[in-house]
């Protein structure tokens, strides 16, 4: 049975039994403590703890999660892989333990014929924890499962928490017997191989307090609300259903590792290193693929980081296995047909996702010789000097310089026997990331506890937020938040410091626009906005500079947002929309946003894109977003389902995380229609001149435009106008006709330029030609020396050269010139090879020659050139030099 058909008769099953099927969430966890989806119940833990209220009684998902933790042991075993489906089913206070066995069992034992997996009930065993007798006689009335096949664990197997006080409960899990031939008998607490856990069944009824570990917590009582969560493998599923042994050798695995080993002319299955790196290859190239068709792009921090050590992972795989060439164009396709039964999107957004995935291996490509080759000299230098172990600074450089994640250069290590200073390599990276973040520390909530906030929510709920409907709102202080801890409540004139308002008109920065700002006015005082935040979910907190009078908790204000810097960041989120509409509508529907900023005037826009726009290409965008501006297109903000958005078209900003009602701003309808949370302008019209910027790389097929709009747009094309009316002026040409005038100027100065090269050649030649007939023995050896004036190293390597040339070649000869130009000191010295027979190296003659001048160099025995930095020593650099001459002829 194929996956996607696995898949379709799991979401079926549920949806005939009352469960509202909700789409997977993106592989971006919304959960800010995990960098990725983890596990499938995570989208859902609001509703499951009770935090939301949640939406239905009961759900079904698959939902894509990544792990990578155990990445080193990819493909070592067959159990691990990073991108995994985990189908899930959610009782939401609806049905308990009964109702989940249950349903468990129909599906997993019902005929295939009618919808079910089809697996033998024989070979069905479950583990229930020690004293749950309720879910033991489920097991019995429902399944039938004689008292030898349900198995009683401890904590440790059979006991769900999240690891902090909360909800918990004891789970069943499900078993598969895979026969004697995989191990021995006797159930799951006798070997874990044989008997395959498929399905975990969490039956969450208890609040717990205390929780030290994931056996040792308190059990409080008893929930409000029994909730069950679910989760059973899909691969592992799959791999039993279609009668292989592991997760990579399934449909949607397999073809990858085949293709690679058709590539590199190798069989899979001998059991030897090849197949550990096929094993790699087929997981990372799957895993690659799914995150970046979840907008997560490569890079060298957090999720990007992750995606980058992947693919990296799986080119050098490939390369170890013998093959040069560029193979993601081979594989991804491959991985892509094999997926887009169950996730369509990746068809019709695969010429981004490749574009990312094709730049990060040429990228790789291009630093993997010279980085291995400063490994290499790396390890040999620790060998020669007694030591086995990769400095920090060594590591560190790798990874700086040629983007080695540190698990190659740990890998790589390991292949040749040597160790990294891995402390060493982490305390370099934390010290580069503490100098980029100090600024945005500062600029955001500071050293602020977020228990202050928290403890602010608890005791007034969320904040009344009109941002959409109001500038001016009457508010009262609920909080000064000042420093780590709540402190006295009050700020006196000249402070800066964090208020919380019932209400508040002021836009708390996210997705990409800046906040507000204002004042806020009281009896007796004045506070100026300088930035607008959400510490925790549902609260506002405003960063403050008093400005006179004194701020305390419990007054009653104004709160007023400045309307000029409103109007004018309304123009720049809007301008973003309408650029972005512009780009897919120039460039393609694949030039997808990938994040933004905007602020009162300003805006940028970064997309997935290769290589820099044509100069046709921004000026199209550009006519394109202010004719839509002309058109002055209705702008409007609709609320409603993820999935009712998603219908319509409206575009998601990748790495953003959405409720189950979603904000889908329009700007004349389907032209440009987002999820977005922004202020608008309320026609396009209002957002006034669009004027493109600049245009940039920034990362592997990743591009940014950069714009001003509004009077900040008027201002830019002002300007311009005014650079060239003052061209005009200077050259004395009308400005239609300056970049004509321009391109001549230009064509004279290269006509000059080459007349100057001609003129420094002949020069060159003439000097050459007396240099050398200035040519003196120095025990029997003819030497020309001399300093002509000017001349840079390249040049005066030449002349070096031409004087030898002209010297007899039967007869010992040294050329040694030095020359000042810019303030800088030149030296070149040229041997021909009866010089060289006779015992004398040009790098011995430039060494002598440079100390006078503060300078140094090498080179080969027939010519060496170096540079110094004291002019003042030229006379004596070549009377040493002309000694050094001497002193070889007398050995």
């Amino acid at each position: 049975m194929q996956t996607a058909e696995i898949r379709r008769r799991f979401l079926e099953h549920f949806a005939e039994r009352g469960h509202t099927v909700v789409p997977s969430a993106s592989l971006v966890s919304p959960d800010p403590s995990l960098l990725f989806t983890v596990a499938g119940m995570v989208p859902f833990i609001p509703y499951l703890t009770g935090r939301e209220p949640a939406p239905f009684p009961r759900a079904a998902s698959v939902q894509k999660c990544v792990r990578t933790l155990d990445i080193e042991e990819v493909g070592k075993t067959t159990r691990h892989g990073t991108f995994f489906q985990m189908n899930g089913n959610f009782s939401f206070g609806d049905y308990f333990k009964e109702g989940a066995i249950q349903h468990a069992w129909d599906l997993v034992t019902g005929k295939t014929d009618e919808g079910g997996l089809g697996f033998d009930p024989e070979t069905i065993w479950a583990t229930v924890y020690l004293d749950d007798d309720e879910a033991a006689d489920a097991w019995k009335r429902i399944a039938g499962l004689p008292d030898e096949r349900i198995q009683r664990r401890g904590r440790k197997d059979n006991y769900w928490h999240t690891g902090q006080p909360g909800p918990g409960g004891p789970c069943s899990e499900i078993y598969v017997d895979r026969g004697p031939e995989h191990g021995r008998d006797g159930g799951p607490v006798v070997d874990e191989e044989r008997f395959l856990e498929i399905w975990n069944l969490v039956f969450m009824q208890y609040e717990l307090d205390d929780v030290r570990s994931k056996e040792d917590f308190r059990i409080v009582g008893d929930l409000p609300k029994k909730n069950i969560d679910t989760g059973m493998g899909l691969e592992r599923v799959a791999y039993l259903l279609q009668g292989v042994d592991n997760l990579y050798e399934i449909d949607e695995v397999a073809p990858v590792l085949r293709r690679a080993a058709e590539l590199a002319g190798v069989t899979y299955g001998r059991g030897h290193d090849d197949d550990v790196r096929l094993r790699v290859v087929a997981d990372h190239v799957r895993s690659g693929l799914m995150l970046i068709g979840d907008g997560v792009t490569p890079g060298n921090e957090g999720r990007g980081y992750i995606l980058r050590r992947l693919l990296r992972r799986a080119v050098r795989s490939m390369k170890l296995l013998g093959v040069d060439e560029a193979t993601l164009p081979e594989l991804l396709p491959v991985s892509r047909d094999a997926m887009k039964a169950s996730y369509p999107e990746l068809e019709t957004d695969f010429a981004r996702i490749s574009a990312v995935a094709y730049a990060e291996e040429e990228a790789f490509r291009r630093t993997l010789t010279s980085g291995t080759a400063l490994f290499d000299t790396a390890v040999g230098e620790a060998r020669k000097a007694g030591a086995a172990t990769l400095s920090g600074a060594q590591a560190f450089s790798l990874h700086d310089t040629y983007g080695f994640p540190i698990d190659v250069t740990l890998e790589m290590a390991a292949e040749q026997g040597v160790t990294v200073d891995e402390a060493g390599f982490r305390a370099l990276m934390q010290e580069q990331r503490d100098r980029a973040r100090a600024d945005a520390r500062a600029k955001k909530t500071g050293a602020i506890d977020v228990a202050a906030y928290r403890e602010l929510l608890a005791a007034h709920g969320p904040t009344d937020w009109r941002a959409y409907t109001t500038l001016r709102t009457d508010s009262r202080v609920l909080g000064v938040v000042s420093g780590d801890e709540d402190g006295p409540g009050v700020a006196a004139a000249g402070e800066i410091t964090r208020v919380v308002l019932d209400r508040t008109p002021f836009y708390a920065e996210s997705g990409g626009q800046v906040a507000d700002a204002g004042l806020l006015s009281w009896d007796g005082g004045r506070a100026e906005v300088l930035d607008v935040q959400r510490p925790v979910k549902g609260l506002v907190a405003h960063q403050v500079r008093v400005l006179e009078g004194e701020l305390r908790t419990g007054a009653a204000l104004v709160a007023e947002v400045d309307r000029e810097w409103r109007l004018s960041a309304c123009q720049a989120h809007s301008g973003t929309h309408v650029v972005h509409a512009a780009l897919r509508q120039v460039l393609g529907p694949q030039a997808l946003q990938s994040g933004s900023y905007n602020r009162p005037g300003y805006l940028r826009l970064d997309f997935a894109w290769q290589g820099a726009l044509t100069q046709q290409q921004r000026t199209d965008i550009e006519d394109v977003a202010n004719a839509a501006v002309r058109a002055d297109h209705t702008v409007t903000a609709n609320y409603m389902t993820l999935p009712e958005a998603q219908a319509i078209g409206a575009l998601a900003l990748f790495g953003e995380t959405y409720g189950e009602k979603v904000r889908v701003v329009e700007i004349g309808g389907p032209w440009s229609r987002e999820l977005c949370g922004g202020t608008h302008v309320r026609g396009s019209a209002q957002i006034g001149t669009i004027a493109l910027t600049g245009e940039s790389s920034v990362g592997s097929g990743a591009r940014r435009v950069e714009a001003v709009v509004g009077l900040e747009g008027f201002r830019y094309l002002a300007r311009e106008r005014d650079l060239v009316r003052q061209l005009a002026d200077l050259l004395k040409t009308p400005a239609d006709g300056l970049a004509e005038r321009v391109s001549g100027m230009l064509a004279r100065l290269r006509d000059v330029d080459r007349e100057l090269a001609d003129l420094r050649a002949q020069q060159t030649l003439a000097a050459a030609g007396s240099l050398a007939a200035a040519a003196h023995d120095v025990g029997g050896v003819a030497v020309v020396t001399g300093s002509p004036a000017g001349l840079a190293g390249g040049d005066l390597r030449s002349l070096a050269l031409d004087v030898r040339g002209r010297l007899p070649g039967d007869r010992p000869s040294v050329v040694l010139l030095v020359s000042e130009s810019g303030g800088k000191v030149a030296l070149v010295a040229a041997l021909n090879p009866a010089a060289q027979e006779a015992g004398l190296s040009a790098s011995d003659v430039l060494r002598a020659a440079a100390a006078p001048v503060g300078g140094r160099g090498g080179g080969k025995p027939d010519v060496a050139q170096g540079g110094g930095t004291d002019p003042s020593g030229i006379p004596a650099a070549l009377e040493a030099g002309e000694q050094a001459v001497a002193t070889a002829t007398r050995r």
